[in-house]
């Protein structure tokens, strides 16, 4: 497995769903992205939940976890959700919910947070139930009032639960959560989203949430529909994609269903990825 710093870097698949192939590419004509992420007959394209986690320095730190297995039959058919492999997936990497000791949340939106609760004799409950959640608060704000783009993804029984438990911690704009951890925030997709940049000697890994969903995501106007501020997101794209390149970070890739890891380049055609990987390749 690979290391940065203390920490001992692992994939965790949490499953596969589909998203409307429009909504995840925008303006752009279904004739170019069609081409790269081909849609089933309902104009879906298959997307990932790839989670990271990071053991070392005394904690087991999860970032996101997917959509959960509290949705019922209607939303599993809407996005084809495939099951949650959550458990499966930390008990391939050496791990169960309880080795735990911190959620690091972009968002709440379903697809990234879903995981974070589950069902305990009818009963909502923390998934983690030895685990600090860690959110922004300008976030948590935003999803208890969320605006009408937002709204079908933000569920209650998400987050409320770990509010009440008094497991949520919220943090105000950019920080050094952890030694060698930092949380990176952005507007355009989402209210106060957090990225979240590890580093060490070895090098920089960012995971990349719904700043950049794919590697598809990097061309400047290949804009989510999702997007509540889609112009910000153009700007802050730009902003990162630059510092990525210069700095020579590594991008790690939520939603992509080929590419969990890549670097970047510099082409006549603008900054594209280079050398995609698995995580267990680098360093």
């Amino acid at each position: 497995m690979p290391q940065i710093g203390p920490y001992t870097l692992h994939t965790v698949e949490c499953g596969r769903f589909r998203l409307d192939g429009g909504a995840m590419f925008g303006i752009i004509p279904r004739v170019l992205w069609a081409r790269r992420m081909p849609p089933d007959d309902r104009n879906r394209i298959s997307m990932c939940m790839r989670s990271l986690l990071l053991e070392g320095d005394g904690r087991v730190i999860l970032i996101d976890n997917g959509a959960g297995n509290k949705y019922d039959a209607r939303f599993k058919d809407i996005f084809a959700l495939e099951g949650c492999t959550l458990d499966d997936s930390l008990k391939k990497a050496g791990f169960i919910a309880e080795d735990v000791t911190d959620v690091i949340l972009t968002h709440l939106h379903f697809d990234h947070a879903g995981g974070s609760t589950t069902y305990d004799r009818g009963r909502v409950v923390p998934k983690f139930k030895d685990a600090t959640y860690h959110l922004q608060q300008d976030h948590l704000e935003s999803a208890r009032v969320p605006n009408i783009r937002e709204r079908a993804s933000f569920l209650p029984d998400n987050f409320e639960p770990l509010a009440a438990t008094g497991q949520l911690r919220t943090h105000q704009g950019e920080k050094q959560l952890f030694p060698g951890i930092d949380l990176m925030v952005v507007n355009g997709h989402t209210t106060a989203q957090q990225l979240v940049r590890i580093s060490g000697k070895e090098g920089v890994i960012v995971f990349c949430a719904d700043l950049l969903p794919t590697i598809h995501h990097l061309r400047a106007p290949w804009v989510m529909a999702y997007d509540v501020r889609p112009l910000t997101t153009v700007a802050e794209k730009a902003h990162f994609l630059n510092r990525a390149l210069t700095d020579q970070w590594q991008l790690f890739f939520e939603h992509d269903p080929e590419v969990a890891v890549a670097s970047l380049q510099e082409t006549e055609q603008g900054i594209t990825t280079s050398s995609p990987r698995l995580l267990e390749e680098l360093f």
